[in-house]
């Protein structure tokens, strides 16, 4: 019996996305390219290809992430 679960890239085309914009930014991890890190890593976590953890421990951290969340309650 098979235990190990197989993945078939389904979060490739995010981290694709984050590495071209590293690329486009010469390097530079800046919010654009880390917003597109989290949602790579979102999609790990959402297909059990990861433990979840927060995103702050991960470091992703936002200055207005704090501010949407309360204009939208």
């Amino acid at each position: 019996m098979l235990t190990h679960r197989f993945h078939t890239g389904e979060c490739k085309h995010l981290i694709a996305g984050y590495l071209k914009c590293i690329k486009s930014q010469r390097g530079l991890n800046d919010e654009e390219c880390r917003k597109l890190a989290k949602g790579y890593l979102a999609c790990r976590m959402d297909k059990n290809l990861m433990a979840p953890d927060d995103f702050k421990n991960l470091g992703l951290i936002f200055e207005n992430e704090g501010k949407n969340a309360n204009e939208k309650s």
